[in-house]
């Protein structure tokens, strides 16, 4: 009876959201499967972990204790951002990972029925947050071999939408678009409407020449935008949660400010994001690492016989013979943790984060001996 109470209760937009699925947990396949080793490829970590500056600063923390409440607004890191980023301080917010910022986005901009429109392949969370309002959503195919089908962009900008989400580089694919793309996209796209970056593996991507800096390409546009990063990824700090959101004015933030939890940034994470983006050193060590394995990885692939997508980010979207879910049971069995993509057309695809050479070597040999 409870059960059946609960279910006429739920709000029927959250009655149908699949669950996010964040990937096999090792411990769990050390059990089932009777493997001393497993190496997780399925969340886009990096492999070289947080910077010693960021270490540090958590030490220092921890040294004067966590008693109190950290500042709600982030006013510190906000400052060192908007000086890095040239905006002012008050166009720049904080949120527990950068996907915390897109869903005070949909919270505070969607209403039931608007329409959004993304690209398919495409994150979870891109297509759970506004279907978490009630929005429809509108995903844009790509082109052969994942490239950007314009005339596909166009046709879906075509008519009215609330909100454009754009992954870039994309994730699960790691394409990106390059310039005239991005270009072509922002202008087609209608002047009310407020368009969406996400820039989560921008440090992977942004050395590339003909990779667009977003934040360069909005910067004249009079539309409302937001370029959404992360110190998850190429900074280590993926378990301390904390990205931020660059935008176009003021009072976008401040509708974001209207609808999120007071602290959503704790301490630690602002202290160690601060002291990352201050460190270098470690950013140019862990994507020299990632880009070379990235190089080194594909090639491989490909010798063997896969088909995989271009990437400018730290994982790759492959290919397989069987249907991915099949291919992730076996290589479970070798201790390797990788993601089965469960979109329609992209069922047979796996992607996998790059790590440091030897658990890449021991997933090549996993997928090849599996095949």
């Amino acid at each position: 009876m409870h059960s059946e109470t609960l279910q006429r209760l739920i709000r029927p937009q959250v009655a149908g959201l699949p669950v996010y699925d964040p990937g096999a947990d090792p411990a769990a396949v050390m059990r089932q499967y009777g493997v001393s080793r497993v190496i997780k490829l399925s969340n886009n970590e990096n492999p070289l972990g947080m910077s010693p500056k960021a270490a540090r600063a958590i030490e220092q923390c921890l040294a004067h204790g966590l008693g109190r409440y950290p500042d709600p607004a982030g006013k510190a890191l906000c400052l060192a951002l908007a000086e890095r980023h040239d905006l002012p301080p008050e166009n720049i917010i904080l949120g527990n990972g950068s996907e915390n910022i897109l869903e005070l986005l949909c919270q505070a901009y969607l209403n039931p029925g608007d329409r959004v429109v993304t690209q398919t392949p495409c994150f979870g969370l891109h297509e759970i947050f506004p279907a978490m309002m009630g929005a429809r959503l509108t995903k844009v195919a790509p082109a052969p071999a994942f490239g950007c089908d314009l005339d596909g962009w166009r046709t879906a900008l075509q008519e009215p939408l609330k909100l454009l989400l754009i992954s870039q580089p994309s994730n699960p694919v790691g394409t990106a678009l390059n310039r005239d793309e991005l270009h072509a996209i922002v202008q087609a796209c209608p002047a009310d409407c407020l368009l969406v970056i996400d820039e989560a593996y921008y440090e992977y991507a942004v050395s590339d020449p003909d990779y667009p800096d977003a934040l360069q390409v909005l910067r004249q546009q009079q539309r409302p935008w937001i370029v959404l990063r992360t110190f998850s990824k190429a900074h280590g700090l993926a378990s301390l949660r904390v990205g931020y959101g660059l935008a176009s004015h003021a009072s976008l933030v401040e509708a974001l400010h209207r609808v999120r939890t007071p602290y959503n940034v704790n301490q630690l994470a602002q202290a160690a994001a601060l002291a990352a983006l201050d460190d270098s050193e470690h950013l140019q060590r862990s994507v020299t690492l990632v880009t070379g394995e990235r190089d080194r990885v594909s090639s491989a692939l490909r010798t063997a016989g896969y088909q995989v997508a271009s990437s400018l980010a730290n994982f790759l979207f492959i290919e397989t013979d069987t249907a991915a879910s099949v291919t992730v049971q076996r290589l479970l069995r070798s201790g390797v943790i990788v993601k089965a993509w469960r979109e329609p057309q992209f069922l047979r695809f796996i992607r996998m984060s790059l790590a440091l050479p030897a658990d890449n070597d021991q997933f090549l040999h996993a997928l090849t001996a599996a095949d």
